[in-house]
């Protein structure tokens, strides 16, 4: 079983929990920002989202993967429907990638 999956499994119960959590922080992010997958200082998987250009850097976290919820990432594509943007999100993830932030 590879690293990532592991400690996804280990820190949030299961993959699909580790993904709610990330989609309701995308979904649910007023106005413009991000949300995250990082590692705290201690080791564990969190996730998170910031307004605007904030970064999880400076709260001692590590990006692990993240996800543009500004406008101009989706409203292109999906006009104001920013779910089905997060949904389509996870086929364009590289999990090598995720994982080698690690």
């Amino acid at each position: 079983e590879d690293l990532l999956i592991a400690k996804i499994k280990e820190d949030f119960g299961s993959f699909e929990a580790m993904q709610e959590q990330f989609e309701a922080a995308a979904a649910s992010r007023f106005g413009s920002g991000w949300a995250w997958l990082v590692k705290t200082s201690s080791g564990k998987l969190e996730i998170c989202s910031t307004p605007n250009a904030d970064n999880p850097m400076t709260e001692g976290k590590t990006p692990l993967m993240t996800c543009d919820v500004w406008e101009h990432a989706y409203y292109v594509d999906y006009r104001n429907a920013r779910p089905n943007y997060i949904e389509a999100f996870w086929k364009l993830v590289n999990w090598k990638f995720v994982e080698s932030n690690m």
